[in-house]
């Protein structure tokens, strides 16, 4: 599927439109949701980091330290992507099984289009712009955590601001990105593949919806472990 859907391109005009139209629906429509849950992740994060780090002798900034931590390598590009997954996923699958349904890929094929072309390449695209999103992730979910320190009495300002300097790799932040991408492709292509080749009427459409969000949830976990083996172990 994939060496297809690079194969005959849509002309440019009509592409960049279907490109522009994709990052407006999976990525500006995402950002919602993806703000909401990373503000609350960041704060349950710094609670419960505060929680077990009760001891008198640990200072407050290990809490801003572990929320960094938490956030920018695990939290925000991964919990995001399980979410995305669900989401985008699930959109992707219905709208390109619904066309296979109702026939309106049979109809760009006599018409002479490559419709994986014209169909997925533009989410794949529009998927680029997934790291932005995880950007913002992680900042959200560091401020959402600052906000339960701070205000939930776990930390002054200055300890976890302190804390979220402390030994501070940059590396991390490029290994997220890296992840995200792969990730972002992987959202894209998987129930874009669902929803293209099902088969069977609008019941079906539902269930091939439900297969790729698992399938695409099993193989980012999977990646997920096996990048951070590569990458930092």
């Amino acid at each position: 599927m994939i060496w297809e859907v690079f194969k005959k391109p849509t002309k440019w005009p009509i592409m960049r439109s279907l490109i522009l139209k994709e990052i407006d629906e999976l990525i500006f429509g995402s950002l919602g949701i993806i703000i909401f849950i990373a503000f609350f992740i960041g704060g349950v994060v710094t609670i419960q980091t505060a929680l077990n780090l009760n001891s008198p002798f640990l200072p407050k900034s290990l809490i801003g330290f572990a929320t960094r931590q938490s956030v920018i390598l695990e939290f925000a590009p991964t919990f995001t992507s399980i979410i995305m997954a669900g989401k985008v996923g699930s959109y992707i699958t219905s709208s390109i099984g619904t066309m296979r349904v109702t026939e309106q890929i049979d109809a760009l094929e006599v018409m002479g289009v490559n419709s994986l072309n014209y169909l997925v390449f533009p989410k794949i695209i529009a998927m680029l712009m997934y790291p932005f999103a995880v950007a913002i992730a992680m900042y959200v979910g560091i401020l959402g955590g600052w906000v339960a320190a701070v205000f939930g009495g776990y930390a002054p300002s200055g300890e976890f601001i302190k804390g979220l300097q402390l030994d501070f790799d940059s590396f991390h932040v490029t290994y997220s990105f890296i992840k995200t991408l792969i990730f972002a492709f992987v959202i894209a292509t998987v129930p874009s593949y669902h929803g293209f080749y099902m088969k069977g009427g609008a019941l079906e459409v539902g269930k091939a919806s439900t297969t790729a969000f698992v399938w695409t949830s099993v193989v980012i976990i999977i990646l997920n472990y096996t990048l951070t083996q590569l990458m930092l172990g």
